[in-house]
């Protein structure tokens, strides 16, 4: 039987285990990224490990998130990434340059090559053929010093594609077309892969674009086949002798396949606040707004930011809205420039910032109180935008420029003739916001701020878990709601003590607290715990707290990966029903833990209150000895990571 690109790609890569669906498999990393909001806690953590340099084939610090400069936190940290790309051999994307999955689309990714990212859109190199997946630090900090990343083995979702896309309906439609049939936990074990006749529709940019959102399903990963569309973006910017066709056998086998005739979509939307609250556009027409934002790592290519451009050229922007524009990268905003586009936003009255993630996870931008914000960002979860209630809707770049124009939202089939974007043959290219690798680093000294703190220490698993309940929590809990992001929580991400005071914030103000005072705690959820960002803090800070057990119904894969890297036990109850007889405040003992864990019991008696539940702990070997080391660092250290 044939083979999937996913398959070749995973099989070309494997170093450890065997390429059986559902086992655990090792897979050599060639390519890092990381980004500001979670990079520091990847270096902090990697200078630990006494490694010299990288030993990935290429690694890549970008800060593109936290830019606000309000006071020294985040230059101190941008100045920390700086130093210690210098000190370790990657290179540097400074402050302005792109968004990390912008830029390394452009400059880095590489068709049939691995890429390892700690950041949830990583997948968005997909879009070039490569095998690039998100996870939390710990992994990639492990992965640049030269040891496998462990996943399971997935499954893999075909989906068919025929037909072309429709006037005024483009790639983000697409995904949002999948986010309504799936949901945000319907690709959870699959990598997305795209086959059939409708494949050559979508070009490199809106392949990525797809790839990018894919995350929000809850998927591995999501890969495309590196064709002629692939050779000819890469060409564009002047990187064609990277280029590697890569295709799925005739004969390959998918574990389930969808079928999506791109003829038969129209303009979507995503409503408040999930983003598979999908209902065609025309359904919401009429509702006013009074944001609109174009930019995020999903929709801020230069075909992107040149669509709207021309839908908004020689119309002013509606009274009421506020239209921002954040490039994905220098070289979108210079081509934008070069091509008269940017100066059709100005004159639009659009305001232009800097190139960077910015309002997708509340840097600035916030809407006003009850205000309609239209976004091309990837996530609308409550609150995420830094206002508590806010009405954030989530669609293409053409939906979006009509409301910016219309002063509400409008199904842009009704203006007319759509705008052609031919993308240039070759890109202005300008790396000067890239700083390469040092030959010689061993002189680098490493810059740190104040407000940069050791990587905290961990205690091993105890032999006996005695603590409380001290939260419960429904379904599809966000790794938001654990752990908020915003431009007045991030500046603390490499200061673990300070962090974790807003820990669980926005559902109890005073969680820190009493997590200190009971000294050991367990969580409850539902399903989907820990769905959306990469975040390593949103398990960093609750272990640092005193939680030592997660009991959920089911977990995000990278969360619960989070989770076994620091040490804290991811649960999920046997019988779905035990969990509405948990209850929070009730005592929770887990009696000879360490024994159960490293015996490779899968069932787990937990005693909460004056009942016992039974809980499954499903592990790999490798896992419940990270788990009784009290953490992957702590394992390493010992020698015994493998």
């Amino acid at each position: 039987m044939g083979k999937t690109v996913a398959e070749k790609l995973l099989d070309a890569h494997l170093v450890e285990g065997r390429p059986e669906k559902g086992t655990e498999i090792g897979l050599r990393i060639d390519q890092t990224l990381t980004q500001d909001t979670t990079g520091t806690m990847v270096y902090l953590a990697f200078e630990t490990l006494g490694i010299d340099r990288v030993k990935t084939d290429l690694s890549v610090a970008y800060v593109d998130h936290s830019l606000l400069q309000t006071d020294n936190k985040n230059p101190d940290d941008h100045a920390y990434l700086h130093s210690v790309a210098r000190r370790f051999g990657l290179y540097f994307s400074r402050p302005g340059n792109g968004i990390c999955h912008q830029v390394h689309l452009e400059r880095f990714g590489r068709p049939g090559k691995t890429l390892l990212g700690s950041d949830s859109h990583t997948p968005t190199s997909g879009g070039l053929g490569a095998l690039a997946v998100g996870s939390g630090g710990l992994d990639v900090a492990a992965a640049m010093a030269g040891y496998p990343f462990y996943l399971t083995y997935p499954r893999i979702l075909g989906v068919r594609l025929t037909g072309a896309l429709p006037d005024w309906v483009s790639a983000r439609d697409v995904v949002l077309e999948l986010l309504r049939r799936l949901t945000v936990k319907g690709g959870v074990g699959y990598i997305v892969e795209f086959f059939g006749p409708g494949v050559n529709a979508l070009d490199v940019p809106g392949r990525a674009v797809v790839a990018n959102l894919c995350a929000e399903i809850g998927a591995t990963t999501t890969v495309w086949p590196s064709d002629e569309n692939t050779r000819r973006f890469l060409a564009a910017q002047g990187r064609e002798d990277h280029f590697t066709p890569l295709a799925a056998d005739s004969d390959a086998a998918y574990d389930r396949v969808i079928d999506l005739d791109l003829s038969g979509l129209e303009p979507l939307i995503a409503r408040p606040s999930s983003p598979d609250n999908v209902v065609p556009v025309r359904e919401v027409a009429g509702l006013d707004v009074h944001q609109v934002i174009i930019g995020s790592c999903a929709n801020s290519s230069y075909r992107d930011l040149m669509t709207a451009a021309e839908i908004l050229d020689g119309k002013g922007v509606h009274e009421n809205v506020g239209l921002d524009i954040n490039p994905g990268s220098r070289q979108v905003l210079e081509n934008l420039m070069d091509a008269g586009g940017l100066m059709k936003l100005v004159r639009a009255g659009a305001r232009i910032n800097q190139c960077g993630c910015l309002g997708c996870l509340g840097i600035g931008q916030a809407p006003a109180t009850g205000a309609v914000s239209l976004r091309t960002v990837t996530r609308n979860f409550p609150g995420r935008s830094g206002t508590q209630g806010d009405q954030v809707y989530l669609c293409s770049p053409e939906t979006a420029a009509a409301a910016a124009v219309s002063g509400r939202i409008v199904d842009p089939r009704e203006l007319g003739t759509p705008p052609r974007i031919k993308p240039p043959d070759r890109f202005i290219i300008d790396d000067q916001g890239i700083l390469p690798p040092l030959a010689d680093t061993t002189q680098v000294a490493i810059r740190r701020g104040p407000n940069i703190k050791p990587f905290p220490t961990l205690p091993p698993l105890p032999d006996r878990f005695d603590g409380r309940v001290l939260l419960k929590i429904g379904d599809n809990a966000t790794t938001d709601d654990i752990m908020p992001a915003g431009s007045q929580v991030l500046p603390f991400r490499s200061n673990v003590p300070a962090i974790s005071r807003f820990v669980f914030q926005h559902i109890d103000s005073d969680f820190a607290a009493k997590a200190e005072a009971a000294g050991a705690v367990a969580v409850v959820g539902g399903e989907n715990y820990g769905q959306g960002s990469s975040r390593e803090h949103a398990a960093l800070a609750p272990r640092f707290l005193g939680v030592g057990v997660k009991l959920a119904k089911s977990f995000a894969r990278i969360h619960r990966a989070n989770l076994v890297n620091f040490g804290i036990l991811p649960l999920t109850f046997v019988h779905a029903s035990d969990y509405e007889a948990v209850a929070a405040g009730e005592p929770l003992a887990i009696e000879r833990l360490r024994e159960l864990v490293l015996s490779g019991a899968e069932e787990i008696p937990v005693k909460v209150g004056d009942q016992t539940v039974l809980a499954r702990l499903e592990a790999s070997e490798r896992e419940r000895r990270i788990l009784a080391a009290g953490g992957l660092l702590n394992l390493i250290r010992q020698g015994a990571a493998g």
